[in-house]
């Protein structure tokens, strides 16, 4: 870790968990700069050994502030996350277990395939959500927040991006389970809909951002702070729930096909979960703040996380060490390295598949002409990014992909 502190442009230093300046690139160090400068910017900016250049702010930055919040510091996906599922067996069965459609890997992947909607597929019936169930009676959106009763046909969806689902094992062989996704559409709606609203207020507010920055602010409690914590919430329970239902339905396919062709019954060992693009109201240096995670997971200490790496690499359960100038935070994830376009134009999809195919690594994915998207390469190398954090969380299981679906 080093820290960043310029007087004549930081109100406050920045604390960057990575080797040495030449690891941020020129954008994302200028975000950091722009946070380092805001008026209520508070003791310090962190910045995890994932970070890059997001919207506004870099993502794998962690922002606090005393009384105000800021959309754009939270991004588009609220409440995007992990669960996380360890069982007893010999995740060795995959590939030794032969079924009528091939391996029991293959097998699984189909059927995943087949009753967890990915990419921007919903379901065709109205499904049972109780985390909008609970809001229906306390939000009342407008016509650009998001319809609740969209999300009935959205919840137990994959979505698509870096969103995943896993079976993966465990350095003792072992067979574990991995959902990553989030909110869905309603993230994304209520993040822009906040953003453009505490832009609209800049200049009645005493919020003096220069708009260059792309990170208006709202008073957390003011009547659009209050609204925007509302609807924080909401897509946080509905990110937790649409995972807990996708990783139930995975839990029941797996077992079952357990069950029926290697006659073994799976005990689950371990279950964890963690979202890592939230605020949230805690008490650091002796004072309450709203702590900002964007792409970065709590790490108090003994705090359970997870930090999932790149497709077909590997990925992590942890322990938070709750360092304090972290503000008790770690990294979320491996943390790209280049775009999406850029990973289009520098891989190919075929070299892409021969190399999951050399790792073994099976790919449950309908539509493959973006797989380079989410190439390993495209990534930074996960184990680097978990030196570079020893202070900030203890790994506890490292897993290793097998097979993964995406969108």
């Amino acid at each position: 870790m080093f820290t960043l502190h310029e007087p004549e442009r930081h109100r406050v230093p920045i604390k960057v968990w990575l080797d040495d300046e030449s690891q941020l690139d020129s954008v994302c160090r200028q975000q950091a700069d722009n946070l380092a400068s805001l008026p209520f910017a508070f003791r310090q900016i962190a910045l995890m050994p994932d970070t890059h250049a997001g919207f506004g702010m870099p993502i794998g930055g962690v922002l606090a502030t005393a009384d105000v919040l800021v959309p754009n510091a939270v991004g588009v996906d609220i409440g995007c996350g992990v669960a996380f599922l360890q069982t007893d067996v010999p995740a060795a069965l995959l590939q030794e277990v032969q079924t009528s459609h091939g391996s029991l890997a293959r097998s699984l992947a189909q059927r995943i395939l087949k009753e967890i909607p990915t990419g921007f597929q919903h379901h065709k019936e109205r499904q049972p959500c109780r985390a909008l169930d609970r809001a229906a009676s306390r939000l009342h959106p407008d016509g650009n927040l998001p319809d609740l009763e969209e999300g009935y046909y959205q919840i137990g969806t994959l979505g698509g991006g870096n969103h995943f689902i896993e079976l993966q094992e465990d350095d003792a062989g072992r067979l574990a389970l991995m959902v990553h996704s989030g909110s869905r559409n309603f993230g994304y709606k209520t993040a822009r809909f906040f953003n453009d609203r505490a832009k609209a207020l800049r200049t009645v507010q005493r919020h003096n951002v220069p708009p260059t920055f792309d990170l208006a602010a709202l008073d957390a409690d003011s009547a659009d702070g209050r609204a925007y914590r509302d609807w924080l919430q909401l897509c946080l329970d509905f990110a937790q729930e649409n995972r807990a239902v996708m990783l139930e339905r995975i839990r029941r396919i797996v077992f079952e096909g357990l069950q029926r062709h290697a006659q073994v019954h799976p005990e689950v060992l371990l279950q964890a979960e963690a979202h890592h693009n939230y605020a949230a109201l805690e008490e650091h240096f002796g004072q309450p703040v709203w702590v900002h995670r964007k792409g970065a997971i709590a790490a108090k200490q003994g705090q359970r996380g997870i930090i999932p790496g790149a497709m077909g690499s590997y990925s992590y359960v942890t322990e938070g060490k709750g360092h304090p100038d972290s503000f008790e935070s770690s990294s979320h994830g491996a943390g790209r390295t280049m775009g999406r376009r850029e990973a289009l134009r520098r891989f190919s999809r075929e070299e892409v598949l021969q190399d999951l195919d050399a790792r073994g690594v099976i790919l449950g994915k309908k539509k493959q002409g973006d797989t380079a998207e989410e190439y390993r390469l495209a990534y930074k190398d996960i184990n680097a990014v978990m030196a570079m954090q020893e202070d900030l969380a203890q790994p506890i299981l490292r897993l290793q992909t097998k097979v993964v679906i995406k969108g």
